[in-house]
């Protein structure tokens, strides 16, 4: 597993049927997993798991991006995070 300090970074998309709620880089991606959240970082091993509902957040070198999700899954592999939402709209504010 890599050390997060590494400067890799992971390709992140979050999409859905309708449109792209977020594609490019990130430092680190909090998903709302269906049993709670879930942290990403480089060097994470593979997995899928299924979406709850909430924001998903993308934090790329001190900027955080917010897409609310609802429904569908999420992968990684190799460093790349793909998010598959069956519902996306505007982020909650916090």
């Amino acid at each position: 597993m890599a050390d997060a300090g590494d400067g890799r970074k992971l390709s992140v998309s979050v999409i859905s049927p309708e449109s792209v709620g977020y594609a490019g880089e990130g430092d680190s991606v909090i998903i709302p997993a269906y049993d709670g959240l879930l942290g990403v970082l480089a060097g994470h091993a593979p997995m899928m798991v299924l979406l709850g509902t909430g924001d998903v957040v993308v934090k790329d070198s001190g900027r955080e991006h917010r897409v609310h999700v609802s429904g569908g899954l999420m992968q990684v592999l190799d460093d790349e995070v793909s998010v598959l939402a069956e519902r996306m709209g505007e982020a909650s504010s916090d």
